[in-house]
């Protein structure tokens, strides 16, 4: 069975000492349910206080995003080889880097192929936004999507990698993919065109999380589909009882 992973995103929140405090806070609270892998994601000024603070435990940590070049003159961005053995994860394709960033699918693969020469996990974020959802285009997104973000990636890479399917018109607007929909979309289309790239063996074996106004209410359903082993998670990730039991109901949805 794919080990279920619940990832908490916090965006642009929570100042170097909010986050070493909820981490603190959160660390026993996650203790009881090893079995879930366990991801906080906090801003790049707080990774270091986070890391630190999460020394003695199995929580991970990772990062919201990070550059393809290993240096240069790229304000503000964060090369990979700064990142190695400091963090675990990377998110990069996050819809929000993609309207505000201008990161485009190119750079996505771009993104996930530096991340993983300097052994960090990419967690490779994808979704269509609501025209063209409501334009019935949502398969052929996620399939172009896919095919551009794993070009090139040789298959002994794909344990190091996580696929976060999370539709643009679900974040942060409360509206969510029902969990059938979402489990139809994530086996249907994700996981039949890792099958078609790399095999059969290969699409069962990754792990693909739904992202998208995730809360403890519909927390269950999620993970009682078939084809969705996680979450990648905002707003709820942000309080100690929320993302509790949002790891919690993971587990009991997985039997573990």
């Amino acid at each position: 069975m794919r080990t279920p992973i619940i990832a908490g995103n916090w965006k642009m929140h929570k100042t170097i000492s909010e986050s070493v405090e909820f981490v603190k806070a959160l660390a026993p609270e996650l203790a009881p349910f090893s079995a879930v892998e366990r991801v906080v994601i906090p801003t790049y000024v707080a990774v270091p206080g986070v890391v630190d603070a999460l020394k003695d435990t199995d929580i991970k940590v990772g990062a919201q995003d990070v550059h393809h070049e290993e240096s240069g003159a790229f304000t503000s961005c964060v090369a990979p080889n700064m990142l190695a053995g400091v963090v675990e994860y990377v998110i990069v394709g996050h819809s929000e880097t993609r309207q505000y960033l201008g990161v485009t699918d190119e750079l996505v693969n771009k993104k996930a192929k530096a991340a993983l020469a300097h052994g960090l996990k990419p967690i490779i974020a994808m979704g269509e936004n609501l025209e063209q959802n409501e334009a019935g285009e949502t398969e052929a997104v996620c399939k172009r999507q896919i095919e551009a973000a794993f070009a090139d990636i040789p298959a002994e890479q794909l344990d190091q990698i996580v696929i976060a399917y999370e539709p643009i018109w679900a974040i942060g607007t409360g509206k969510s993919a029902d969990s059938k929909t979402a489990n139809d979309i994530i086996g249907g289309s994700i996981r039949a065109t890792i099958e078609a790239l790399y095999g059969t063996s290969a699409a069962d074996a990754i792990r693909i999380q739904y992202g998208g106004s995730v809360k403890p209410n519909n927390m269950l359903d999620y993970m009682q589909q078939e084809h969705i082993d996680g979450a990648l998670v905002g707003g709820a990730s942000l309080k100690v009882d929320s993302f509790t039991e949002l790891v919690k109901l993971a587990g009991e949805a997985k039997g573990l």
